[in-house]
């Protein structure tokens, strides 16, 4: 009788594991801070962690193979900025390491989404930005569009830099990427009213001769960064982000330690960690799968996988 009962209780649970799981509705990778250079390794900027610099493009070879070899391909991948070190432009090496790394991820047949980092802007200007293929802008819905508004104090030309848009995969999905350097000082003209606004928070936050470019370009809730990399105006964005019940997720880049919250409002918050601080006999990228209820991150290497339930429990239509 004991052997009969240990039988069914193994039969069910034989059943069980046979039983189809629900497939995700879709999936897409995320990879941050490459920072590719064609340099030595060499320090950051507190002398406390080791960069990779050529590595990078080692570990980007890497995840684009992977991504490559998985069953469903991803629908798209989310390169969260920084894409290439600023030390190439005291080696004049900006269009070269860029063109290096955009090879690369063309060898995927999948579109890359990009978002702009601080080292975007140390390379380049924003007028160069626009006319490149980091200009994923023309990837936008049709209906997401933005427009210019008239109205504004601002310049033709500071509205027509702005950088940011967003679409939708699948439906009931909308991923927005938000242009963290709008109001900056970096990237933009000195003559702009953008740069006049920028300098002047800048020395009334930061009195200082140096007039130091933050350090944020992304992160906004400071539970998933370091304080010194949330965005100038994370407060204005999270507030928004947050008064919307459809908005499941942020991601971001640029603090290469990452991090994970979830704020009171049940957004999750997730800073991925950066290539560039990867050493070479491990990974920092991640694919994310989109399901009714949640989204599950299948990290690799020092992105760890995590099941990440959506507001209320249910699925309405997130943004990103």
């Amino acid at each position: 009788m004991a052997t009969h009962k240990r039988a069914e209780t193994l039969m069910d649970s034989v059943c069980e594991d046979m039983e189809e799981k629900p497939e995700p509705y879709f999936s897409f990778g995320i990879i941050a801070d490459i920072q590719y250079a064609d340099i030595d390794n060499g320090y950051n900027f507190m002398k406390t962690r080791m960069r990779y610099y050529r590595n990078s493009l080692t570990l980007l070879k890497e995840a684009v193979q992977e991504w490559d070899s998985e069953s469903t391909k991803p629908k798209f991948i989310l390169q969260l900025g920084d894409i290439i070190d600023g030390f190439n432009v005291p080696q004049k090496t900006s269009d070269t390491s860029l063109a290096i790394i955009l090879a690369e991820m063309e060898k995927l047949k999948i579109p890359f989404h990009h978002i702009w980092g601080n080292h975007e802007f140390y390379n380049f200007k924003r007028k160069y930005l626009m006319e490149s293929k980091l200009n994923s802008k023309p990837l936008e819905d049709e209906i997401g569009q933005l427009t210019i508004n008239e109205d504004t104090s601002e310049t033709r030309s500071d509205q027509e830099s702005f950088y940011g848009y967003h679409f939708s995969p699948y439906p009931g999905f909308r991923f927005l990427l938000i242009d963290c350097y709008d109001l900056s000082v970096i990237g933009r003209d000195t003559m702009s009213i953008k740069y006049g606004m920028s300098l002047k928070l800048l020395k009334e936050k930061n009195p200082n001769e140096d007039l130091n470019s933050p350090r944020g370009h992304l992160p906004i809730h400071l539970d998933s960064t370091d304080a010194i990399c949330l965005a100038w105006n994370y407060k204005e964005i999270l507030s928004a982000l947050q008064s919307h019940p459809c908005v499941i997720g942020y991601f971001a880049g640029h603090d290469h330690d990452g991090g994970y919250s979830v704020d009171a409002s049940g957004i999750h918050h997730i800073t991925f960690k950066g290539v560039i601080e990867t050493p070479p006999e491990n990974q920092a990228f991640g694919t994310m799968y989109m399901y009714e209820d949640k989204m599950v991150l299948k990290g690799r290497g020092l992105v760890l996988s995590k099941t990440l339930h959506y507001r209320n429990g249910r699925k309405e239509e997130p943004v990103h």
